[in-house]
C-alpha cells in the first residue's frame, strides 16, 4: 500500500507510530510473533507516545529488573555504576590511599594505614581524623561510606590532597598530606594465627580472586610456626568467586577430587575437580574443623560442603544460608550486567545447597533467617527442618548428611542470646562503642602499647574495667538511649568483649580483634573443643 501526503496528513499519530515501530521487526531482526517484539514495541510506544517525558535509559532498566524479579532470589541487574561497586570487592584491589577508617560524629576516623600504602608512606597515622579532601570539608557533614570513598579513590598514580587533625599531648594539630594513589590490596583473609602450639586459626570474609594465594601464604606460614590442625572459620562468610573455592580446596584435598558441580535445564552438568596430579597440597593432612553459621553462603558453602562430603573436616556452628544457585555474569556495552541464575550447585555427594523459594517473592526468601530464629532453630538442633529428608553418604566413611538448604554442621552450636540484650543493640546502633574506643584510644595509645609490646600479652592480660563500661554508659546516657539495668548487666560481658576487640584493631591489627573475639565466640570454642579431643575422631567414624 502506498499513501500520498493527504493519505498521510490524515492519519492519527499513534497510527504512524505503530506502523514505525512495526517496521522495526520487519527488517528480520525480530521475529514478528515473538515476545522480544511486544517487549520493544511496548518500550519505544512508552518512550514516543507517553503524555510526560520519561527516561528511556530508566525505563529499560526497571522492565529488566522486573522481568528478573519473577524469576528467583539471586538473578539480578545492576547498572553500569552498580556493577563497579559489586565487582570491587571480589577482584582483589583497587587504586586509593590505603586507609581503613570509621565515620565518628561525621569525622573521618583511620583505624589503621595499609602497610606499604600510599597513606602510610606520607606519614598519616592511626588515630588521624581527615577533615578535608581536595579542600572541599567532610567534617561535620553526613556522608555515606560510599561517597566517602569517592573522593579517596582514583586512578592509579593520580593526587588527593588531604587535610587532617591530629592530637599530641593532647593538643590538636592540622597537617596537609600529598598523597599518590596506588594499587591497594582487598584482603579476604581477616585473621591468620596461632592459637596455641599446633593448632592453627584463620578466617575468610569471601572468596575472591586472590583468596586461594592469601590462604596459601597463611597455611604456610602457619604450618612453619608450628601448626599441624586447623580452625577455617567461614561464619558471615557470603562468598565469593565459585573458582577461587575450588582453587582453595585443593590445600586441602588430594588431587583430582570432585570439589563441586552444576547443572540446570538449559546448562549440562559440569563438575570441577581440585589441582591435577603433581601439584601437592599445603595441607591435605591433619585435623580440620570448619566454623560455619547462618550467614555462611555460596562459595563458603560448596567449600564446607566438599570438606564435610570427602570426610576431610568436622564442621562446627549452624546451618548456612542455603545459596546454591549459579549466577553466570552478562555484560552490557555500557558497563550493566545481568546476573542470571542458570543451575544449581550440587555437593560432590550430589546435595543440592540451594534451600527452597516461591518464585517472585523475594521478601519471604529474604525473611528466612528472621523465621529461623522466630521458629528456635537457631537455638535448638531440634527445630531444624529437614526440606531435603533424603540421607547422602559421605565419600570415604558413609556418614549420613542432608541437603534441601545449606550445610548442616556436624556439630550443632546454638546462638547464645543471653548477653544480647536491646539495651546492647542500641548502643551499638548509635555507633557508641565505636566513639567511646576513639576516644579511649586517643587518651591511652601509648600507654597500652608501652605497657603490652605485643597483640598477645594485650589478649591475655588488657582487661576493661568497670569504671570503663561505666563511661560508656554516660555516653549512652548523653545519646538518649534509654538506660536498663537489669540489660546492662547482662550485656557486660558483650560491651567489654567488643571494647577490648576493637581497642586492640586499632593499636595491633585486625586479628587482635579475632583473638579477642573469639575467646567469647561459641562456635569457635565449640571448634577448639572438638579439634582437641577425642570427639573429633568419633564424628569421622565410619557409619555401621
Amino acid at each position: 500500500m502506498k499513501f500520498n501526503k493527504k493519505h498521510i496528513s490524515s492519519l492519527t499519530v499513534p497510527f504512524i507510530m505503530a506502523l514505525v515501530i512495526t517496521s522495526t521487526f520487519r527488517s528480520g531482526a525480530i521475529g514478528v510473533d515473538s515476545p522480544d517484539r511486544k517487549l520493544l514495541m511496548a518500550e519505544k510506544a512508552i518512550a514516543q507516545l507517553y503524555v510526560d517525558s520519561v527516561d528511556e535509559g530508566k525505563l529499560v532498566d526497571d522492565a529488566i529488573r522486573g522481568m528478573l524479579e519473577k524469576l528467583d532470589p539471586h538473578s539480578s541487574y545492576s547498572t553500569p555504576e552498580e556493577t563497579r561497586e559489586l565487582n570491587e570487592p571480589l577482584q582483589g584491589n583497587f587504586s586509593g590511599i590505603g586507609i581503613t577508617f570509621n565515620m565518628n560524629n561525621d569525622t573521618l576516623y583511620v583505624i589503621q594505614t595499609v602497610s606499604g600504602g600510599p597513606s602510610e608512606k606520607v606519614g598519616i597515622l592511626a588515630g588521624d581524623r581527615i577533615i578535608a579532601v581536595n579542600d572541599t570539608s567532610i567534617a561535620g557533614v553526613k556522608m555515606k561510606n560510599s561517597d566517602i570513598m569517592k573522593r579517596l579513590r582514583g586512578p592509579k598514580n593520580t593526587v588527593v590532597n588531604v587535610k587532617a587533625l591530629r592530637y599530641e599531648n593532647n593538643r590538636p594539630d592540622t597537617i596537609d598530606f600529598r598523597i599518590t594513589r596506588a594499587d591497594i590490596p582487598i584482603n579476604s583473609v581477616d585473621a591468620a594465627y596461632l592459637v596455641d602450639a599446633h593448632t592453627g586459626y584463620i578466617r575468610l570474609n569471601k572468596f575472591a580472586a586472590d583468596t586461594p594465594k592469601e590462604v596459601r601464604e597463611a597455611l604456610n606460614r602457619l604450618t612453619k610456626e608450628g601448626m599441624t590442625q586447623l580452625i577455617l572459620d567461614l561464619s558471615d562468610n557470603g562468598g565469593g568467586y565459585l573458582q577461587a573455592a575450588i582453587e582453595m580446596l585443593g590445600e586441602f584435598l588430594d588431587p583430582g577430587k570432585l570439589a563441586v558441580y552444576t547443572e540446570g535445564l538449559q546448562s549440562p552438568r559440569y563438575e570441577a575437580y581440585t589441582s591435577p596430579a603433581g601439584r601437592k597440597p599445603i595441607f591435605n593432612n591433619g585435623r580440620v574443623v570448619i566454623m560455619t553459621n547462618q550467614y555462611s553462603a555460596s562459595a563458603a558453602e560448596i567449600t564446607a560442603g566438599a570438606l564435610q562430603d570427602h570426610d576431610r573436616a568436622v564442621v562446627v556452628g549452624r546451618r548456612s544460608f542455603g545459596k546454591g544457585l549459579v549466577q553466570r555474569p552478562i555484560p552490557f556495552p555500557d558497563g550493566s550486567m545481568i546476573r542470571l541464575t542458570i543451575a544449581h550447585y550440587y555437593t560432590p555427594t550430589g546435595r543440592d545447597i540451594q534451600k527452597p523459594y516461591e518464585k517472585g517473592n523475594e521478601e519471604a526468601y529474604r525473611r528466612d533467617i528472621e523465621n529461623r530464629f522466630n521458629q528456635g532453630e537457631l537455638m535448638h538442633k531440634d527445630s531444624i527442618k529437614l526440606v531435603d529428608s533424603t540421607v547422602y553418604r559421605t565419600l570415604r566413611l558413609s556418614r549420613p548428611v542432608y541437603g534441601g538448604g545449606g550445610i548442616m554442621p556436624d556439630e550443632f552450636v546454638p546462638l547464645d542470646t543471653t548477653e544480647f540484650t536491646r539495651y546492647y543493640r542500641n548502643v551499638m546502633a548509635k555507633g557508641l562503642i565505636n566513639r567511646y574506643v576513639i576516644s579511649y584510644v586517643d587518651s591511652h595509645r601509648k600507654e597500652i602499647k608501652k605497657k603490652y609490646k605485643n597483640d598477645d600479652l594485650f589478649v591475655k592480660y588488657f582487661e576493661v574495667t568497670p569504671d570503663m563500661l561505666n563511661d560508656l554508659k554516660a555516653l549512652a546516657d548523653k545519646e538518649n538511649v534509654e538506660f536498663d539495668h537489669e540489660q546492662f548487666d547482662r550485656a557486660k560481658p558483650l560491651f567489654a568483649m567488643s571494647i577490648k576487640g576493637l581497642i586492640g584493631r586499632d593499636i595491633y591489627d585486625n586479628s587482635t580483634y579475632f583473638k579477642v573475639y573469639n575467646t567469647h565466640d561459641p562456635i569457635f570454642r565449640k571448634a577448639y573443643e572438638i579439634i582437641n579431643s577425642p570427639q573429633y575422631d568419633l564424628i569421622l567414624t565410619p557409619d555401621k
